[in-house]
């Protein structure tokens, strides 16, 4: 068997969604995911530039070699942009192996660890009585576990309350408020709110999306530890991993990292040292399903738990890809899930199936996942950022 040909397909249905697909001289063809967020362009353009003329005439079943000829022999390495790719094509080759071998993928990373696969939802507000309203829609769509994002007094627009945000702001980035103090004042309170509404036993998450200095979320974790967290994630940007050791000392509140990671060596310290809880990177930015199961067994050996990034703009090619990986690997831990509109879930027909809050990816061959490709050409790609955050005397800050 020999690749042929391989394209890029880019569309917008609601958001925009990179895809690379992969066929071989035996009609087999494979699927991954290149969505870059805000960058896509780039990503495709290094697929289709760069990448997909060395495909054509390869052997689509060695998929170690092949990954590591793209990560080594560009000699550029890492980033987001080289990882995204790759790791569509590591997914797509996946994809098309277990085609070949009549089976569901999680087969071929060793059959299922467990039955199905357990989700978080989003849930958020400007006030407390929109945040409970959310959390009640969510428990009603079958979420057994609801990640917690509230409005700041006095700040009119802010990370993951979707209400805040203008959405007429056009092709540049929405500009978001951000108040430390503020937050760190109101978080606790809306937590001791929500657990008064709902009771001890609702698994509740918060993202702190990188914006606190390790002192903060040493602080932070440490007020939040009363309302009993599942996680609190990204508290303080981890390319200082070893600002995590302050934080980790002053809280035994669990902390889950790790969605704009690209590789294992942004994981040394924090694995090592067992300064986290969860891991937290997609398989679209970490290079695909072959460098994400290895950091999976590196993490095991630190009883550390998976919790692969599953934003809306993961798209369903993703999605199924990490659901895959949840179902095999041992030390799963939980699976972010946004869901999709009703017009990606068309362009991308999908064999995996959500219900009462959990995942399972269904027993199709390969991912269970294709791609209408005459709908995807009504979806034109449409220029979007995501959102810049700035401090209330206009310092640019961490989003």
């Amino acid at each position: 068997m020999k690749i042929v040909d391989a394209k890029v397909v880019l569309t917008s249905p609601g958001r925009n969604f990179v895809t690379l697909k992969i066929e071989t001289d035996e009609g087999v063809t494979g699927l991954g995911d290149a969505t870059l967020n805000g960058r896509e362009l780039a990503v495709v353009s290094y697929l289709t530039d760069h990448v997909v003329p060395l495909l054509p005439g390869t052997d689509p079943h060695r998929i170690e070699d092949t990954w590591q000829s793209l990560y080594r022999g560009a000699y550029w390495r890492r980033g987001p942009v080289t990882m995204a790719a790759i790791a569509a094509v590591d997914v797509a080759l996946w994809d098309i192996k277990a085609k070949v071998a009549g089976l569901p993928l999680y087969q071929l990373l060793g059959g299922a660890s467990r039955e199905r696969v357990r989700t978080y939802g989003h849930a958020s507000g400007r006030d407390l009585p929109e945040l409970f309203d959310s959390i009640r829609a969510r428990l009603d769509q079958g979420y057994q576990a609801i990640r917690v994002q509230t409005g700041v007094p006095g700040l009119k627009r802010v990370y993951g309350v979707r209400h805040t945000v203008d959405t007429a702001a056009g092709p540049r980035p929405v500009v978001e408020d951000w108040d430390t103090p503020a937050y760190l004042r109101s978080l606790p309170k809306v937590f001791d709110a929500v657990r008064q509404e709902f009771g001890p036993d609702l698994p509740l998450l918060h993202d702190a999306h990188h914006r606190l200095t390790p002192m903060q979320a040493a602080r932070l974790g440490k007020d939040l530890e009363p309302y009993d967290l599942f996680w609190l994630e990204d508290c303080t940007p981890a390319e200082n991993q070893e600002g995590l050791r302050l934080v980790r000392s002053h809280t035994t509140t669990p902390l889950a990292i790790g969605e704009v990671f690209n590789t294992v060596y942004d994981y040394k310290t924090l694995i090592g040292e067992q300064l986290i809880d969860y891991v937290r990177s997609a398989v679209t930015h970490f290079g695909g399903v072959s460098p994400l199961r290895k950091l999976f067994d590196y993490a095991a050996q630190y009883q550390i738990r998976t919790a692969i990034h599953g934003p809306e703009d993961i798209s369903p090619v993703g999605m199924a890809a990490a659901i895959h990986l949840d179902l095999a690997v041992h030390n799963f831990g939980i699976q972010e899930y946004a869901g999709y509109t009703e017009a990606t879930e068309a362009v991308f027909p999908h064999a995996y199936t959500f219900t009462d809050g959990h995942l399972h990816p269904g027993e199709e061959p390969g991912l269970g996942v294709s791609l209408d490709e005459e709908r995807a050409a009504a979806h034109p790609y449409e220029a979007a950022y995501l959102p810049i955050n700035r401090l209330q005397d206009g310092t640019i800050h961490d989003w």
